[in-house]
């Protein structure tokens, strides 16, 4: 079998969480295992919004605190919030070292925007909505650069190593297109793998971003947190496209409106903050709309006009490639799938309950977002626990590998192709933003009888491992809170 040994550290993924633990655990040896060439394929990548911190005159970290918790209806984990708010704007300053161009005025202060359930404007931009892709770029050649980071890929792991003593040594992996494994070796492992956007038949992330890394964490017993708070995005563009181009939330901060195809807007009746309530309550109103036989559009042309193309270039690209001018145009939105709330629980220093074992990310289960994430703090979350995570391990005692490791399970990918489909559609029509006991139990048992047609097989069994514990948990979740709303 193919072996690379990574000495100290392993890191599966290489979005902002993967890449910036990576620059923070020098000089501590990292390898990273990235299932596509770095970039490429992170959901980081193209996040829009920006990151938000307490930077302004008169805001304050507790209020940022305050907002999250009311976003997460209260379920969030009151220290690790407040940790991650405290910590923000150093998390900014640290980020604006390395070079990323935050967009500034002419007093060189960083220019902050609105997003919904914000109380004030504290989003820090990159070119409007280029945030994710400019701080990718910045940060994924100072990784490229380090003398102690060495990157492979593109190898998608689909099951844990572990030592004698049960302590987590490696994962297996395979070259994409390859079924054989490749094992990769290291005293610890950290999982950056992301979320379960492709789970679900409509999604804003990459195609790879399946779930894998919180299946494969299940299936060994780590602890699960909050898994059946799933977040809808209620703006994607709805343009036939898979995944779904995001138009960003900085949209409505903007002054955008949402109207049905009578041109009314809809949410001024369903909540007092109308386009910018929680997201949660976007995505169920826009999704009424298409299940009452109506679309929904994202109207710009009062707000910004031809602003629109300048400011938001991202946005504007995807309309016109889809024959839209989003200036002069409305444009059809969609609800779809955006971020995965719960994870992998971790504590504060991306510890899970598994010995050498690691997450940050999305696929980490901070608690940080509760119910229902605050717009514009996953960016912040990922910084703020990977460089924590990072300074752990630092001032940890490597330990020895013992013995020999765990064997991997098979891989059949004619399978999981075959299925992958199948295990969308469940997952959309039955666990998707609005649920119901019945179909849950439904969505179960037929789960369930396609890992078990797939003898167990990877990398299906690791989609369905991570779907069933959305399921399970939205089943133990009777009633509807949040971004689990169960009828």
């Amino acid at each position: 079998m193919e072996q690379y040994d990574c000495d100290d550290v392993l890191i599966v993924g290489a979005g902002l969480a993967g890449i910036y633990a990576a620059l923070k655990l020098a000089p501590l040896k990292v390898s990273i295992c990235a299932a596509a060439p770095l970039q490429a394929g992170a959901s980081s990548n193209w996040a829009q919004g920006g990151i938000a911190a307490a930077l302004a005159e008169g805001d304050r970290a507790k209020d940022h605190a305050r907002d999250t918790m009311i976003a997460g209806c209260h379920l969030n984990d009151p220290e690790i919030v407040k940790i991650m708010t405290e910590e923000a704007a150093a998390a900014i300053y640290d980020l604006f070292s390395y070079g990323i161009p935050f967009d500034r005025n002419s007093e060189g202060k960083f220019i902050q925007g609105r997003e919904a359930a914000h109380s004030t404007n504290r989003i820090v931009k990159v070119g409007g909505d280029g945030a994710g892709r400019q701080i990718m770029q910045v940060l994924t050649h100072a990784a490229l650069e380090a003398d102690h980071i060495k990157i492979h890929a593109p190898f998608a792991a689909f099951d844990l190593a572990m030592d004698q003593d049960h302590n987590v040594r490696g994962c297996y992996a395979r070259r994409l297109g390859s079924e054989e494994p490749v094992l990769f070796k290291a005293s610890n492992v950290i999982f950056a793998t992301g979320g379960i956007g492709h789970l679900y038949r409509d999604t804003t992330n990459p195609h790879q971003i399946r779930g894998e890394g919180l299946g494969i964490a299940a299936r060994f017993g780590a602890v699960i947190r909050d898994a059946e708070f799933v977040q809808f995005h209620p703006t994607a563009l709805n343009v036939g496209l898979d995944p779904c181009p995001l138009a960003t939330e900085a949209l409505r901060g903007e002054g955008g409106k949402l109207i049905d195809q009578n041109g009314d807007r809809f949410m001024i009746s369903l909540h007092q903050d109308a386009e910018l309530a929680p997201r949660d309550v976007v995505a169920r109103a826009v999704a009424s709309v298409y299940a009452g036989g109506g679309k929904v559009f994202l109207d710009m042309r009062e707000a910004l006009g031809e602003k629109m193309l300048k400011e938001f270039p991202s946005v504007s690209n995807h309309c016109i490639q889809a024959g839209i001018n989003p200036s002069q145009q409305p444009i059809p939105v969609k609800p779809a799938q955006h971020y995965h709330m719960g994870g992998i629980g971790v504590d504060q220093n991306g510890k899970t309950s598994l010995p050498c074992f690691y997450a940050v990310g999305e696929v980490a289960g901070t608690g940080a977002h509760g119910a229902n994430r605050l717009a514009s703090n996953s960016l912040l979350e990922a910084v703020v626990f990977a460089a924590r995570t990072a300074e752990y391990i630092k001032a940890e005692k490597i330990t020895a590998i013992k013995g020999s490791l765990s064997t991997p399970i098979k891989v059949d990918r004619a399978y999981a192709k075959a299925s992958l489909a199948q295990l969308r559609a469940i997952m959309s029509e039955k666990v998707g933003i609005l649920r119901s006991n019945e179909g849950l139990s439904s969505a179960e048992e037929m789960v369930s009888s396609l890992q078990m047609a797939g003898k167990f097989t990877a990398p299906f069994t690791n989609y369905a491992a991570a779907a069933l514990e959305i399921i399970k948990a939205a089943r133990h979740r009777s009633v509807p809170i949040g971004a689990h709303f169960i009828k």
